[in-house]
């Protein structure tokens, strides 16, 4: 039986790829280990799966000031020796890495034991963990063509990115029942993000009068972000966020607008829904949406606003647009080469693992 050790944490984004990959890795019977944080995200999505969970110490290298950048360092150190003693111990074949802090010193400790290591980069430019790990990588898989040319030569493969087989099962009956909604107007669903986007869901509301005369609207608006005078709009329903109901909402959903995380749009392109992206300023991160973003606009997946850019007249005639050319935009989907993103992963480990 081969062993693999998956890593990544600090956001759900780090973590759900690797979970996407669990049960192919179980049909192929590997032992399964993980290693994040000790009280981090991942902790709690991973535990569900019976699999075994070590925790190791974690810091962040900020490029800010924060008093915390005094201590850090001295978690970082002491996380490397407990990556090097499990390392030693557990004695993988292979390693697969989703990036974040917690995970460079899982893949340096790969790196010393001599073990093959994948890693993993969902936006179109490598974040800075991933940047101090490239040089201990076996392979990089990533999302974006573009990305390739900010990788060493040689390392990087075009994969997708893992994405939960559920959500290509869901059933859009059920989901009709579950709405109330009827069967002569097309749906568009919009997804802010974890958090809810002040921006996205004023932006739409503000046209609700005129949306709801053509299409029926979900809206999944973070937490604590529920409209109360919009409840018993005909043709709308809102959600703080929803589990088990997602992938029925996707089989009824005709087209999407939705932020633009790596890990949400290669859900949407491995679902071949027409998407309208609104990217997270780049005065809100490091302009990785924005990139990931207009990526997708010149492959022919997605129409791109920026958040700068967003008016009432913009966004309906956009969506009016993307709906009347959804069959184009499928077919490019359809067309992608990161398509079968797990089964090109689990190559790549059976690959380097047999070595």
């Amino acid at each position: 039986m081969k062993r693999i050790i998956l890593t990544g944490g600090g956001t759900a984004g780090h973590v759900t790829p690797n979970i996407a990959l669990l049960p192919r890795l179980k049909e192929l019977q590997y032992d399964i280990h993980y290693i994040g944080s000790y009280h981090g995200i991942e902790k709690e999505l991973i535990e569900q799966f019976g699999i075994p969970y070590h925790g190791i110490a974690t810091g962040k290298l900020r490029r800010y000031f924060s008093v915390q950048n005094f201590t850090d360092p001295f978690r970082v150190l002491k996380g490397m020796g407990d990556a090097k003693k499990l390392v030693k111990i557990l004695k993988p074949d292979v390693i697969f890495s989703k990036g974040g802090f917690v995970s460079v010193p899982v893949v340096l400790a790969g790196k010393s034991r001599h073990v093959p290591t994948l890693i993993h980069e969902s936006d179109m430019t490598p974040g800075l963990a991933n940047k101090l790990s490239l040089f201990a990588a076996t392979k990089v898989c990533c999302n974006f063509p573009e990305t390739v040319l900010f990788l060493p030569q040689g390392k990087a493969v075009l994969t997708g990115s893992p994405i939960r087989q559920e959500l290509l099962n869901g059933d859009k009956y059920k989901a009709r029942s579950f709405l109330g909604f009827t069967s002569d107007k097309p749906v568009i669903l919009i997804v802010g993000g974890s958090l809810g986007s002040v921006a996205v869901n004023n932006a739409v509301r503000g046209i609700l009068p005129e949306l709801l005369k053509t299409y029926q609207v979900i809206h999944l608006c973070g937490r604590g972000k529920i409209d109360e005078s919009l409840k018993d709009l005909e043709g709308y329903v809102q959600f703080e966020y929803v589990k088990e109901e997602l992938k029925d909402l996707f089989a009824l959903t005709d087209i999407v607008i939705s932020r633009a995380g790596a890990n949400a749009i290669c859900e949407l392109l491995a679902l071949h829904k027409p998407n309208l992206l609104i990217p997270l300023s780049a005065n809100a991160s490091r302009g990785d949406q924005i990139l990931n973003a207009r990526s997708f606009e010149r492959q022919g997946f997605s129409v791109v606003l920026e958040e700068e850019e967003l008016t009432p007249e913009l966004l309906l005639s956009s969506i009016n647009r993307l709906y009347e050319n959804k069959e184009t935009y499928i077919t490019a989907m359809k067309q992608a080469p990161q398509q079968n993103s797990i089964d090109t992963i689990i190559d790549l480990i059976e690959s380097v693992s047999c070595r």
